[in-house]
Order: structure tokens, then C-alpha cells, then sequence
């Protein structure tokens, strides 16, 4: 496929994507939203345009899309249902591990394949009972019996796991491993037995649907990635899911001032010739909305490059490159919900509403779980660190 037959595919799947966040994500979302479920109709429609297989490399029968493409798709997806959002860029976050780590491996070869044909939704487990939060360390190990392996996972929570048709789990590479000592095994739903163990009724982000779990599985050890998930983490999962997580939460503050903008439009036809007062606000916030945008584009172009040459993924181990994810996800974690809550304080007492067209309420809620999806204090803490030792350039 030439560059420009796949410039076509990314901006046949783009419109797709936009399409179906209007006529599909928008008009489900307050009930997914207050029903606590997951957004079928959403996904399915993913499923039924091919945009769930994107990041699948063209070797493979995918698109191929770079980084910066998977982002915009998601930030077309989430300002119409963060939810829907939320469960795109986490499925593509596995599926650029597969991608990235099994193309060596025959069978996540032929798995990635099945994926284009199938259109496979890939969930994540990666938290644990016992680890705090410490994505990078494992109390569960994968047993290796033969051909075969055993793996079973007391998991805090598990983001759409009944849902999807596979799931990527952490564990340790074996019984005697250490904690930090991890692999990253794709457990087909076929194979797997969960048991829900606690709930799910939060404040945002209510349809990702990301309950405990008690997970037993087992499979062929053709299913573990090649390779340490130390690597794996920092190499693919640590980079997609900022980079794509902060496209998303852009998603959710650009449909809110986009709200904002539409209601001083309007506020300004009752009176023509003058400016409202309420548009100096939204002046502001046009431009902090575009320096967030900014950010992580320039983070995505800037992987996309250093991913494309022979020695890029050496320099994503670096210490100079977690700074910058670290600072991107904390950057817009934070902006997100403050800049919903300036198109809140520039709509006033209809975007309070629940009952309003201006209605907020889900964006604000949605937008405040960027700070605790890894706790913003971890990764400031683990940011001091570096930055002790860190030289400037």
C-alpha cells in the first residue's frame, strides 16, 4: 500500500469515526452515561466500519495508522461520549502492544489478522490486589505447563473486560520471578472465566464499565508477548495511552467550549454590534484549548518520528522521553476539567442543568477522571526523580 493509498484509508476511517460520534456516540451517551453501561451501539458501529483495527501494521492487513492519526480519531470519538472515547484508545493501546511486540511471533501474526477480518475488541488488566496501584509490579505469575499456561488474577479493576473478545494481563514471568519481573499474556474470552467482585457506579466515565475482576485462564504459551513488559511499557503502553489519553480529554473540552461558543453566538444575534461579556472568557479559553491541542499533536508527531528510525525505540527508554509523557499526561489531565468548568462559567445556569442542549454535567464528571487514571502524585513523584538527575540539554 503506497502512501497515499493509506493517507485515503486513515481519512475514510477518520470520517467514520466522526460520523458515528454524531449519528451513533451523541444520541446514546446520557444514557450510558445514566445507566452505568456499556456503549454497544458505539462499538459495534466501530466494529461494522473497520475503525477498530487501525493501529494493525499494513504487513499485516491493517491500516497502519501512526500515532498522531490513532489520536485524532479518538478526539473525534470522545466529545461526543467520553466513554465510547475511552474505549477506543484503550483497545488501541493493545493492540499497538501486539503490534509492536508479537510481530516476530507466528501466532500474533496471524492473531493480528483475525483482528482486521474480525474486528476484535482488546481489554486491559493491569491493576491488581496488592500492588497499589503499581502497574509495574505483579503478584499473579503465569505458569507455564508444557505447551500450555495457567493464569489466574485478582484485579482491582478491568476497564470493558466482559465485553471485549480478548484481554492483555500483567503478571510475572514466572512463580519465582520478582514483582517488576512482568510479561504481557493475551487471554482469549473463550478461555477465561470472571468473576465480578466489586462495582462500578462513579462518578465519570461511567460506560467503560471497569469493575473488579477474579480472572482464571488459561491458553496456548504461544498467547504470552515476546519480551519484558518493562519494555513493552515503556515503548508502546506508556506513549499511546498519554499521547491518546490526552487527545481524548482534548475531545471532551473542545465539545464543551464549543458549547460555550455556540451560547455566546447566540447571545450575541439578540443584540447586534455588540460583543458579549461573556466572550473575553471564551477568548481565553480558545486559546488555552489550542495550546492543549498543540501539545499533544506535537508529542505524537514527535513519536511518529523517533519510532521511524532504526534506533527510535532505544531513545523511548530514555529518560528524557518518560519526562515529556509524564508531563503531557499530567499537563492535560489538569487542563481538561478546568476547561470545561470555564465553558460552565461562560454558559452559567444552563450548562448546570441536566435538562439543557448546554448541559455539562457529563463532561465535567468524565473530565475529572484524567487526574486519578495513574495518580497524577505517582507520576509527579516518580517526575522529581528524574528531573534530580535529569542534565538540560
Amino acid at each position: 500500500m503506497d502512501m497515499n493509498s493509506r493517507s485515503q484509508v486513515f481519512d475514510d476511517i477518520l470520517s467514520a469515526a466522526r460520523s458515528i460520534a454524531k449519528e451513533v456516540a451523541a444520541p446514546n451517551a446520557a444514557d450510558v452515561d445514566a445507566q452505568a453501561r456499556f456503549p454497544r451501539e458505539t462499538i459495534d458501529a466501530l466494529k461494522r466500519a473497520g475503525v477498530l483495527a487501525a493501529p494493525v501494521p499494513v504487513a499485516f492487513g491493517g491500516p497502519g495508522c501512526t500515532m498522531r492519526q490513532l489520536a485524532q480519531i479518538c478526539s473525534a470519538l470522545s466529545g461526543a461520549c467520553a466513554s465510547s472515547g475511552m474505549v477506543l484508545a484503550m483497545h488501541y493501546i493493545q493492540v499497538a502492544c501486539i503490534a509492536r511486540h508479537g510481530a516476530e511471533s507466528e501466532f500474533f501474526q496471524s492473531y493480528m489478522r483475525e483482528l482486521v477480518r474480525d474486528q476484535h475488541l482488546l481489554a486491559s488488566m493491569t491493576s491488581e490486589v496488592g500492588t497499589f496501584g503499581d502497574t509495574r509490579s505483579s503478584v499473579c505469575a503465569v505458569e507455564r505447563q508444557g505447551d500450555r499456561f495457567v493464569l489466574n488474577k485478582d484485579a482491582t479493576t478491568g476497564s470493558y473486560c466482559a465485553e471485549a473478545e480478548a484481554i492483555l494481563v500483567t503478571c510475572r514471568r514466572a512463580a519465582d520471578a520478582p514483582k517488576s519481573d512482568q510479561v504481557l499474556v493475551l487471554v482469549r474470552k473463550a478461555d477465561c472465566t470472571l468473576v465480578q467482585t466489586t462495582t462500578w457506579d462513579t462518578l465519570g466515565m461511567r460506560g467503560t464499565r471497569s469493575p473488579g475482576f477474579r480472572l482464571e485462564s488459561s491458553g496456548s504459551v504461544e498467547q504470552i508477548v515476546p519480551g519484558p513488559f518493562a519494555e513493552g511499557s515503556s515503548q508502546s503502553m506508556v506513549p499511546y495511552s498519554h499521547i491518546l489519553w490526552a487527545s481524548l480529554w482534548w475531545g471532551i473540552a473542545s465539545d464543551a467550549i464549543a458549547k460555550a461558543a455556540g451560547f455566546v453566538r447566540a447571545e450575541a444575534r439578540k443584540n447586534p454590534g455588540t460583543v458579549p461579556p461573556n466572550a473575553i472568557r471564551l477568548a481565553d479559553a480558545s486559546v488555552r484549548l489550542q495550546a492543549m491541542r498543540h501539545n499533544w499533536l506535537a508529542l505524537a508527531d514527535e513519536f511518529d518520528e523517533i519510532d521511524a528510525r532504526a534506533d527510535g525505540r532505544q531513545e523511548l527508554l530514555g529518560m528524557p522521553w518518560a519526562l515529556k509523557m509524564n508531563n503531557l499526561k499530567v499537563g492535560a489531565s489538569e487542563a481538561a476539567p478546568q476547561l470545561v468548568h470555564s465553558a460552565l462559567q461562560i454558559i452559567g445556569i444552563l450548562a448546570y442543568k441536566n435538562d439543557s442542549p448546554f448541559s455539562l454535567g457529563r463532561h465535567y464528571r468524565d473530565a475529572l477522571s484524567g487526574s486519578l487514571m495513574v495518580s497524577n502524585d505517582r507520576i509527579a513523584a516518580k517526575s522529581a526523580g528524574m528531573l534530580m538527575v535529569l542534565k538540560d540539554d
